[in-house]
């Protein structure tokens, strides 16, 4: 396969990045060049070329016409109109030019790319442009969204360039075959705000990460020298901070929580590692506010001796950054308005660093995976303060979560990421066949505990299923699509046509490419009948015993709590609604989840509304599950199946009488209760 990147943005060069150089030459870079290594090194790929700009200004390495990194990897240049440096906000006045010319090059090579991947919305237009010309589809990266910083930072509306930039992002999200999404958070909030969101051709790709360098980092000579220039009190545990020097990274908040706060000073220095510079008045605008915001701020409180803000480092120094605070039991903090993956809260967590970190973004999907850490408000200078505190208080937190932070280094690995995109990549271009012409029967499966828990089992399950020429695959789980998109490609399950998503209230089926999904709208005209979102709301939140979920977790025909547990809590949950004249589904699972839906909505009408899309007859549908927001489900179907490692006591439940209970757990009880089913079907003289 050839794959041919365009990343029009930063100082690109294939070694010795110089991060930090400009305000664009950041984390992307380091994304984009660590994925082509992985695809090269695991021979997934024949052939990689990176397209980006040649500039001048910045040496002879930015405007070399070819750069070979290996033996797979090239990377070109071309010039564009304007010969110099451009921030992103100004690459929209290169598009012509630049497409121009890639498309002279693709025309002019022997071997056309088999697909382009698109990083940043400038990239995705001159993408558009090629498709447009010679057929070839593209995959889209965003990295950063134009919205995300327009919530953020309001001033920048006023900007030519970044109006341009989000119409750049709409059209990206409506042409490219396939968006790949660092988190959840960017997939379905980030995301939603634009107008041609569509949620089906997104997943959820978190970046692998080299942490080698990272494990068992020890503190250098050259750090504890650099920071006694500073520190008073050098032994003292550190608050870290390692980001460019610029607004939407929030480093100004992190020194307003400080400040603001006597006793975390009295607890901790502030370390804050913001690049390298010369002379300030040399760097970017942009770059060289942000440091003369973060000195005012630093005299204004008074911090001399209290923080330390190195001049420069070079890159090998950074474990040791992360290794001195981890000595000092200190705490990583990552304070932006917005991060859109957390490269370093990896690097932190593999050195056994705890983290503080944004709750907007990537930060969310590394700490609930890792449990490593603290999820702050990044507008809240006190949350940032309490939640550190916290943690520097409590002893027995600090030893959990610089434990926990080895899951990183098990979790975020290029191998596993590049096994899922080279599979996504690879479909695209040549789309498998549908697994199923004409069903005649349906199986729809809870995901958690039913189909996943064991590994032989879903191996057994993927075997079985390909078998099944007739037999119409789907899943029904609580989860979201992204999040459980992520699990069934992770764990390597056949991928199903029917999604039925956020217990019922969402359903997704496959489209002709094979890869993405297509939300049924039909589905949510059906339930948005008498659905109250915000009376819900506002009913619930005079119920003792629930709290709100996150925001990830919220969608629009569904309200998720946690709950005490107990059965009372539930039934003032249903008496609250009731007394309210609120029409609504109230579904506990697992003593904890408590989720609200419209009245219509749940996993099993969702699974009669696609029995009818597909024209079968009820006794042609197979479901299964194991719990208690599975219930609604197993009883709405003849042929339901109950594994073996149920919970929330279904196997005893009457309404349930009729179920098949499997000897065997998770999916091989899946199998057996099918079999069970077309068996006595047999026995009967019934169609099978």
């Amino acid at each position: 396969m050839f794959v041919l990147h365009v990343a029009l943005q930063g100082c690109l060069r294939g070694n010795n990045v110089e991060y930090g150089l400009t305000t664009d030459t950041g984390g992307h870079i380091r994304y984009l060049l660590d994925l082509v290594e992985a695809c090269s090194s695991t021979g997934q790929a024949e052939r990689i070329v990176i397209a980006t700009r040649a500039f001048e200004g910045f040496g002879k390495d930015y405007i070399k016409p070819v750069e070979s990194v290996d033996g797979t990897t090239s990377i070109i240049r071309f010039p564009t109109t304007h010969p110099g440096y451009l921030a992103k906000e100004d690459l929209h006045t290169e598009i012509d030019s630049f497409a121009a010319g890639l498309i002279a090059h693709i025309l002019a090579g022997s071997t056309r790319p088999d697909i382009l991947h698109a990083h940043y919305a400038d990239a995705a237009v001159v993408a558009a442009r090629v498709e447009d010309a010679l057929g070839i589809p593209f995959v889209f990266t965003g990295h950063s969204l134009g919205k995300v910083k327009q919530k953020a930072l309001p001033s920048c509306l006023s900007d030519r360039g970044f109006v341009e930039r989000i119409a750049a992002e709409e059209l990206a999200l409506a042409r490219a075959s396939l968006v790949i999404a660092s988190s959840r958070d960017e997939a379905e909030l980030q995301y939603k705000a634009y107008d041609t969101y569509d949620p089906g051709k997104i997943r959820v790709l978190p970046p692998g990460s080299d942490l080698k360098a990272f494990r068992g980092a020890a503190s250098s000579p050259v750090v504890e020298r650099e920071m006694a220039r500073f520190l008073v009190e050098p032994e003292k545990p550190v608050i870290l901070a390692i980001a460019r020097p610029v607004a939407k990274k929030n480093l100004a908040g992190l020194i307003e929580a400080y400040g603001k706060s006597k006793p975390l000073q009295a607890a901790a220095n502030l370390v804050i590692v913001a690049g390298s510079r010369d002379d300030i008045d040399a760097l970017e605008a942009d770059m060289a506010a942000n440091l003369r915001e973060l000195l005012r701020l630093i005299d204004r409180y008074d911090l001399y001796g209290k923080v330390a803000y190195p001049k420069s480092h070079r890159g090998e120094d950074i474990p040791a950054y992360y290794a001195y605070a981890r000595d000092r039991r200190g705490v990583f903090v990552n304070p932006a308005f917005n991060e859109p993956f957390g490269l370093t809260l990896l690097e932190a967590a593999a050195v056994g660093l705890p983290l503080v970190a944004t709750d907007s973004g990537g930060p969310n999907d590394i700490i609930e995976t890792c449990g490593n850490g603290l999820l702050v408000d990044p507008r809240d200078a006190s949350g940032i303060a309490d939640a550190l505190l916290q943690i520097f208080r409590s002893a027995e937190m600090w030893d959990r979560f610089s434990a926990s932070g080895d899951r990183a280094v098990k979790t975020y690995d290029w191998e596993r990421h590049v096994t899922r995109y080279h599979g996504l990549v690879r479909d695209l271009v040549r789309p498998p066949e549908m697994p199923v012409q004409r069903a005649i029967q349906l199986l729809i499966s809870d995901i958690d505990n039913t189909l996943v828990g064991s590994v032989p089992h879903l191996h057994a399950f993927g075997n079985w299923r390909r078998m099944q020429e007739n037999l119409a695959f789907g899943v029904a789980t609580g989860r979201s699509f992204h999040s459980a998109m992520a699990v069934l490609e992770q764990q390597d399950v056949p991928r199903p046509e029917v999604m039925i998503t956020s217990v019922g209230s969402e359903i997704y089926t496959l489209s002709e490419n094979g890869v993405s999904y297509e939300q049924d709208e039909g589905w949510l005209k059906a339930i948005a009948g008498n659905w109250q979102r915000s009376a819900v709301e506002r009913v619930l939140r005079g119920v003792s015993g629930l709290t709100p979920q996150a925001p990830l977790e919220q969608r629009d025909f569904k309200l998720s709590y946690f709950s005490d547990g107990t059965h009372a809590t539930v039934e003032r949950v249903r008496s609250a609604l009731q007394n309210a004249g609120v029409l609504a589904s109230v579904i506990h699972s697992h003593k904890r989840y408590l989720d609200i839906l419209p009245i219509r909505a749940s996993k099993g009408t969702a699974v009669d509304h696609v029995r009818r899309r597909y024209g079968l007859a009820e006794n042609a549908v197979f479901v299964a599950g194991d719990s208690g927001n599975d219930i609604e489900m197993l009883q709405a179907i003849p042929q339901s199946i109950i594994v073996a490692n149920y919970s929330d006591n279904l196997g005893k439940l009457p309404a349930l009488k009729h179920s098949y209970i499997a000897s065997n757990t998770h999916a091989a009880g899946i199998i057996e209760g099918v079999l069970h089913f077309r068996n006595k079907a047999k026995a009967a003289g019934l169609p099978v």
